[in-house]
């Protein structure tokens, strides 16, 4: 597992949410994959005032820590330009990615539904017996969209810390 720690501004993130918690994610009732099928059926890579160069995966509005509640959001940075109103037929949000130190994690290579979680996990083992503590204001999954293919990718995991 590669750990690098950098500090990044804050950024305006908009598109679409779910709140869930890590119990209901391990089990059928997961949310997380049917927002990925939502953002791709409603084009929002496509839309004018959103960056399609990366998608985020941003975990935030967290209840306590990572037993409890969180809300998960999938988009894009916004540009600034175009307004946002035009995206509100998706009943999209917009949030703010604090500006932070993180520790970056990088996956392996390989199939998305397999290197996500399988990097979670060793970020959960590395947070049980390290210096850093996590802040839980806003951490996200950054996935480069040019050449992104599901099936043999790398995802960076941004996780604030203090």
């Amino acid at each position: 597992m590669n750990v690098e720690r950098v500090n990044r501004p804050s950024v305006q993130v908009c598109g679409i949410a779910e709140r869930t918690n890590n119990q209901v994610e391990a089990g059928p009732e997961g949310k997380i994959s049917g927002l990925w099928g939502q953002f791709f059926q409603h084009g929002l890579l496509q839309q004018p005032g959103l960056n399609p160069e990366f998608i985020y995966g941003l975990y935030t509005e967290y209840e306590s820590d990572v037993n409890g509640e969180y809300t998960v959001l999938l988009g894009c940075e916004t540009t600034g330009e175009g307004s946002s109103d035009q995206l509100n037929h998706f009943k999209t949000v917009s949030v703010s990615v604090p500006a932070s130190d993180y520790l970056v994690f990088t996956s392996n290579l390989g199939p998305v539904d397999t290197v996500v979680p399988e990097i979670w996990q060793e970020i959960w083992s590395y947070f049980q017996e390290c210096k850093e503590s996590r802040t839980y204001t806003g951490d996200f999954e950054l996935y480069k969209v040019a050449g992104f293919d599901p099936s043999n990718t790398v995802v960076q995991i941004y996780i604030a810390v203090k």
